[in-house]
C-alpha cells in the first residue's frame, strides 16, 4: 500500500510499468516457490491470476492487454504441440490418435448430455452444446511434459493427435448449435462450413510450408525469422476463425505446417520455446486465473449443481477415454495416466464455447429477461471446471511424465555402451561455420553436453589461418551453438601441418566424428582431395563427414541416402547410420534410402522400432547410383556412404563422386560419410562369434536412438 500511495495509483492498477512488473514477479517466483512443495507452477500461475484478478483482490483488471498476451500464450501452446510432434511417429500412430480422439469426444459428450437433459432439464439444443463443452480439452500441461523430456513418448503423440480431432469435432458441434439457435442451419450452411474448413486446411498445410521454405532460404536474420513464425501463427489462427472454427485449430495446424522447417535442435526452435515458456504461456495461465470467481458458488445451489455435473462429465469422461485407449493399444499404466493427465484440462475451447453460447439470446422471459443458449450457471460452472481440471491435469501429468522419464533413463543407462560421443568441427572458413555448427547440432546426441569441439589450426608460416582469424571463427562457432542451447569447446592449435594438427586432436580428445565443411560454390579442390585421402581418412577411430551446404538444412524436403553394397559390414556403419537417423528426426526431412536387399532389411528392422518417414529402393550397381544422383530435384539433398580403398564396401567408381559433385552440385546440398575403419578383422570376428552380428548392432543403435 505504501508503494501505491507513493506512486499515486488506485486499484486496479493501470500504470503499465507497475502492471508489467507485478506480472513478471509472479511469473518469476511462482515456479521457484511451488517447485519446492512439488506443486506444478502452471497451477500456481492460475491461482495467482485468481488472487490478483477482478474477482480476487482486484489488483489487476483483465483488460485487453492481458487478453491479447494471454491469447498469444494459448495459440503458442497449440503451435508448440504441432511443432514438436514427431511426424514419423504421428503418421505411424495416426489411427491410434483417431481412436483416442473418438473416445475422448464421445465419452464426455454422452455423460454431459445425460446430465444436462435428464438431471438439469435443459432443452435438446442446449444439452447438445453443453455436452460438447467437455469433449474438447486444452494441452495446458504440454509445456510441463515437454520440459521433462517425454514429448516424443507414444502416449503424448497419441494425445496431441487426438486433441486436434476432438477439438475440431467439439467446435463443429458449437458451430452447428449456434447456427440452429439462430435459425441458419440448412444445406447451404453445411456446404459453406465444409468448404471453408477444407480451403483453410489446404492453405495452412500446403501454402504455408512453401512460403516458409522460401523465407528461411532467403532471409538469414534470426530476429526476422522469429517474427515470421509469429506472423504464421496469428495468420493461421485468423484463417481458422474465418473458416468457422476456433483459432487454436489454426495454431496447431501452423505448427504441423512448419514442423519440418524448424529443426527441433535449431536456434530458431530454441527461441520459439524460450519466449513462449517465459512470457506468453504464463500470461495465458494468469489470464485464465483472472476468470475464477469463488463467490458465485455461495450464491446459488443451482450453480453448484451445474458445476458438479460439469466436473463429473468432464473428468469421468476423460478418465474413461484414457482407460479405453490404454486397453485398446496395450499401453503401460503410466502412459494411460499421462493420456488422462494431458487430456483432462478444460480451458481454451471450453471457455470459448461457453462465452459464445452465453452471448446468444434465443428468447426473452415475460419480465423482459434474456433467455440465453447457455445460462450464467453454466458460465460460472465452467470457471470451476477450469480450475479443478487444470489442477488435476497438472498434478497427474507431472507425476506420470516423471515416472516415464525415470523408466526410460533406467533402460538407457542399463544398455548404454562405454563409448562416448565426441564431435569435432574442423573450421577454417567463416562462411562455413554456421552450416557446420548446424549439422553438428542436428546429428549429435542431445545427451552429449561436453563432447562438442570446434578446432582451428594455425600455421602462420604457410599463412594458414592466424590468431585473429581463429579467434573470430571459434567465437562465431561458440555463439551460434549457444543460440541452440548447445556448448562448443573452442580449440586452437599451432602446427606446421593442418592435417597433423587435426589428427593429433582426434587422438587427444578421442573424437568419434569429424565434420569438414566445403565452401559453397567451390566444391572439391585438388588440395582438399589430397588432405582428405592422405590426412582426414588416416584416422581409423573416427567417422568423417564432408559437408557442402547451399541452403539451410531445414529447408531440404527430402534427403537421398545412398548406401553401397556391403556397407553394413564396415565397423563404423551403424555409428554413421545413427547420424542419418538424427538428421531425419531433428529436421523432419523425408529419407529415400537406396541400398541392396541385405542392407535394406537392416534399415527396415530399425524402422520398426524408431520410426522416421522413409522409403526404400533397391540398387545393385554403381550405374544405378549415378542415375539417382542425376535425378536429384530442387530442395533435395544427397547423403552418400563412402569407403576408403581396401574396405569391404569400396568400389573404384567412388573416386568419380567428387568430380560428379563438382560438375553438377555446386549449388546443392550433399554430405559424404566415411565410416571409421577400426580393426576390420577384429570387428568381423566379433560379428561371427555373436552369430547374430547385425541383430546386436541394430539393438545398439535402437537403444541409442531411444536415449536421444
Amino acid at each position: 500500500m505504501l508503494l501505491l500511495s507513493i506512486h499515486n495509483v488506485s486499484l486496479p492498477i493501470a500504470d503499465p510499468v507497475l502492471k508489467f512488473l507485478l506480472l513478471l514477479i509472479i511469473i518469476l517466483f511462482a515456479p521457484l516457490l511451488l517447485n519446492k512443495i512439488k506443486v506444478p507452477h502452471l497451477l500456481g500461475l492460475i491461482i495467482a491470476g485468481a488472487v490478483i484478478g477482478p474477482n480476487g483482490f482486484n489488483i489487476l483488471a483483465r483488460d485487453s492487454s492481458i487478453v491479447v498476451t494471454g491469447t498469444t500464450g494459448l495459440l503458442y501452446i497449440m503451435f508448440l504441440a504441432g511443432l514438436e510432434i514427431d511426424m514419423g511417429d504421428f503418421k505411424k500412430n495416426k489411427w491410434k490418435s483417431l481412436t483416442f480422439g473418438i473416445y475422448t469426444f464421445l465419452t464426455p459428450f454422452v455423460l454431459g448430455f445425460i446430465g444436462a437433459h435428464y438431471l438439469l432439464k435443459f432443452n435438446l439444443l442446449t444439452s447438445v452444446l453443453f455436452a460438447s463443452l467437455f469433449s474438447s480439452h486444452t494441452l495446458i500441461a504440454y509445456p510441463l511434459v515437454s520440459k521433462i523430456g517425454v514429448a516424443k513418448n507414444l502416449a503424448v503423440n497419441i494425445t496431441v493427435g487426438g486433441t486436434m480431432i476432438t477439438d475440431i469435432l467439439a467446435l463443429l458441434v458449437l458451430a452447428a448449435c449456434v447456427g440452429m439457435a439462430q435459425g441458419e442451419v440448412g444445406k447451404e450452411f453445411w456446404i459453406t462450413l465444409s468448404v471453408s474448413i477444407l480451403v483453410f486446411g489446404l492453405i495452412v498445410l500446403i501454402i504455408f510450408p512453401i512460403i516458409a521454405r522460401w523465407f528461411f532460404k532467403n532471409v538469414k536474420d534470426k530476429i526476422s525469422q522469429y517474427i515470421f513464425v509469429l506472423v504464421m501463427i496469428y495468420l493461421a489462427a485468423l484463417l481458422a476463425e474465418v473458416a468457422g472454427v476456433e483459432a487454436i485449430i489454426g495454431a496447431f495446424l501452423a505448427g504441423l505446417a512448419l514442423n519440418r522447417l524448424i529443426p527441433h535442435t535449431s536456434s530458431l526452435m530454441n527461441r520459439v520455446e524460450f519466449v513462449g515458456n517465459a512470457i506468453f504461456i504464463p500470461f495465458f495461465l494468469i489470464s485464465v486465473g483472472m476468470l475464477i470467481d469463488f463467490s458465485v458458488f455461495f450464491q446459488s445451489w443451482e450453480t453448484i449443481m451445474v458445476a458438479a455435473v460439469m466436473l463429473i462429465a468432464s473428468i469421468a469422461g476423460k478418465y474413461i477415454a484414457a482407460v479405453l485407449t490404454k486397453k485398446t493399444f496395450k499401453l503401460s499404466k503410466e502412459q494411460g495416466k499421462l493420456i488422462f493427465g494431458l487430456s483432462s484440462a478444460s480451458a481454451a475451447a471450453t471457455l470459448a464455447a461457453v462465452m459464445v453460447g452465453y452471448n446468444i439470446i434465443i428468447s426473452e422471459t415475460a419480465a423482459g429477461e434474456p433467455v440465453r443458449l447457455l445460462n450464467e450457471h453454466v458460465l460460472n460452472g465452467s470457471i470451476l471446471l477450469i480450475l479443478v481440471s487444470c489442477t488435476i491435469s497438472s498434478f497427474i501429468s507431472l507425476a506420470s511424465a516423471e515416472n516415464i522419464a525415470e523408466e526410460e533413463n533406467e533402460e538407457t543407462i542399463a544398455d548404454e555402451s562405454s563409448e562416448k560421443e565426441n564431435l569435432l568441427l574442423a573450421v577454417n572458413y567463416p562462411e562455413t561455420v554456421d552450416t557446420m555448427v548446424g549439422l553438428g547440432v542436428i546429428i549429435k546426441s542431445k545427451n552429449n553436453k561436453e563432447g562438442f569441439f570446434a578446432l582451428n589450426v594455425i600455421n602462420e608460416e604457410k599463412k594458414e589461418s592466424s590468431e585473429k582469424n581463429a579467434e573470430k571463427i571459434l567465437h562465431d562457432a561458440v555463439t551460434i551453438a549457444a543460440a541452440s542451447d548447445e556448448v562448443i569447446t573452442p580449440l586452437t592449435r599451432y602446427d606446421n601441418d593442418v592435417i597433423n594438427g587435426i589428427n593429433n586432436v582426434i587422438k587427444e580428445k578421442r573424437i568419434t566424428d569429424l565434420i569438414v565443411g566445403l565452401e559453397n560454390g567451390k566444391g572439391f579442390s585438388s588440395t582438399f582431395m589430397f588432405n582428405l585421402y592422405n590426412g582426414y581418412l588416416q584416422s581409423k577411430s573416427s567417422n568423417v563427414f564432408v559437408y557442402h551446404s547451399a541452403q539451410p538444412i531445414a529447408t531440404i524436403k527430402k534427403q537421398i541416402v545412398i548406401i553401397p553394397s556391403k556397407s553394413h559390414l564396415e565397423p563404423g556403419f551403424f555409428h554413421c547410420l545413427l547420424r542419418v537417423w538424427n538428421i531425419a528426426r531433428n529436421t523432419g526431412a523425408k529419407i529415400d534410402f537406396y541400398a541392396t536387399v541385405s542392407t535394406t532389411k537392416i534399415l527396415k528392422r530399425i524402422m520398426k522400432r524408431v520410426a522416421i518417414e522413409a522409403n526404400f529402393n533397391e540398387i545393385n550397381t554403381w550405374k544405378e547410383v549415378e542415375n539417382v544422383i542425376d535425378e536429384l530435384e530442387d530442395n533435395q539433398g544427397v547423403v552418400i556412404f563412402m569407403a576408403k580403398r581396401g574396405m569391404a564396401s569400396y568400389v573404384p567408381q567412388m573416386n568419380k563422386i567428387p568430380s560428379i559433385l563438382n560438375s553438377d552440385f555446386l549449388n546443392r546440398n550433399y554430405l559424404l560419410i566415411y565410416p571409421y575403419q577400426g580393426n576390420y578383422e577384429e570387428y568381423q570376428e566379433k560379428r561371427s562369434v555373436s552369430n547374430h552380428g547385425d541383430f546386436v548392432e541394430i539393438s545398439k543403435i535402437v537403444r541409442k536412438l531411444f536415449k536421444q
